[in-house]
């Protein structure tokens, strides 16, 4: 039979970083109760959470990078809105952000987690950031613990 590991959702002494980008706040502002409330909710203290704001999305990646290898966290969430509009700026500083933000992860062996909206528009955001279709910041936090855990139980094998 073969082994299965999985991360448990158990957040008691884990450490994590939350960086969020200030650009579309009233989007991103939500995405961090969410994340913020997912963490305590898992038993994160607060004591070991630590909130980073960043000018926007594309700033995002090398704060995770930086804070992944610092050694002192166990994960980090990374919050964005990046919302379509007449130019291609959109693709830009989404694309970029995705990029980063999964190099920063592999390249630390630390979990950097995707919690960047990437929508058409402001109503797309809104549904994500706690409207109808749930609360992205808080899934973000919640796959942040789980995968510290997983990381954890990797090394420990």
């Amino acid at each position: 039979m073969p082994i299965e590991m999985r991360g448990s959702l158990q957040g008691e002494g884990l450490r994590v970083a939350v960086v969020v980008a200030r650009f579309n706040d009233f989007i991103t502002s939500r995405l961090l109760e969410g994340a913020t409330a997912a963490l305590s909710q898992y038993g994160v203290a607060d004591e070991d959470i630590t909130v980073v704001s960043v000018p926007g999305s594309f700033e995002i990646p090398f704060v995770a990078k930086r804070l992944a290898e610092s050694d002192r966290q166990d994960a980090v969430v990374c919050l964005g809105a990046v919302i379509r509009g007449e130019t291609d700026h959109y693709e830009h500083v989404a694309g970029e952000a995705a990029k980063g933000i999964g190099a920063a992860g592999v390249s630390s062996g630390v979990p950097v987690i995707f919690g960047v909206l990437t929508t058409d528009t402001v109503e797309q955001a809104i549904n994500r950031a706690g409207g109808k279709s749930g609360n992205y910041g808080y899934s973000a936090a919640v796959t942040a613990i789980e995968m510290a855990n997983l990381a954890k139980q990797i090394e420990s094998e």
